[in-house]
């Protein structure tokens, strides 16, 4: 009969498959780990800094598609010209709206329907982001003056966009914009939101 001593040594050593076993299932568990901390980090990133907002329509294209989902910023410094944000203002669409930044309070905006050519502040705006020129009018007569604390959108497709052209989305009041798009969530790979539109 063996001593404790000697099946203590003995249960002591394992044999080399069975050491890179144990080091397998260390490794996977070391793995589930590290997605476990990546998967939370994510979700508090997204609870905190980010909002996951889905386009429906062809109103941006080309700079944004139906059904493109995009991470927009939760936390606004400042809404500059350009940006592309996500408007929560209530309007007679029931729904939120993603537009770009044409005009910032204190802006005289001017729409030329007949050339297609957008003028801020006595100035013909370059607009690479566009599908077409801007030939399309609604009921809002121009020029016209942003009120401060107010912003003037326009989609990128504009010739088919619902927009601040109309009275039934206006002056967005700043402070019903949600946030701005940071960049494209879906599809993968297709992250960057380009001023050109592409």
């Amino acid at each position: 009969m063996r001593s404790y001593e000697q099946f203590e040594v003995h249960y002591g050593e394992l044999t080399s498959d069975e050491v890179s076993k144990n080091k397998g299932w260390k490794n996977i568990y070391e793995w589930l780990d590290s997605i476990i901390y990546a998967l939370v980090a994510i979700l508090i990133l997204f609870t905190f800094f980010f909002r996951v907002v889905g386009v429906s329509g062809p109103s941006m294209k080309p700079t944004l598609q139906d059904k493109d989902w995009l991470a927009v910023s939760g936390i606004t410094t400042g809404v500059n010209r350009g940006d592309i944000v996500v408007v929560t203002q209530p309007n007679k669409l029931n729904e939120p709206l993603i537009k770009r930044v044409i005009a910032v309070g204190g802006d005289k905006v001017d729409i030329n329907f007949a050339d297609g050519t957008v003028s801020i502040n006595g100035i013909i705006i370059d607009e690479p982001y566009i599908a077409e020129s801007t030939h399309r009018s609604f009921d809002i007569a121009f020029p016209i003056t942003v009120p401060d604390g107010c912003v003037f959108v326009m989609g990128d497709n504009r010739n088919n966009s619902l927009d601040s052209r109309s009275s039934i989305v206006g002056f967005v009041d700043k402070r019903f914009i949600l946030g701005k798009a940071e960049f494209r969530f879906y599809p993968f790979g297709e992250w960057k939101i380009d001023s050109n539109g592409k």
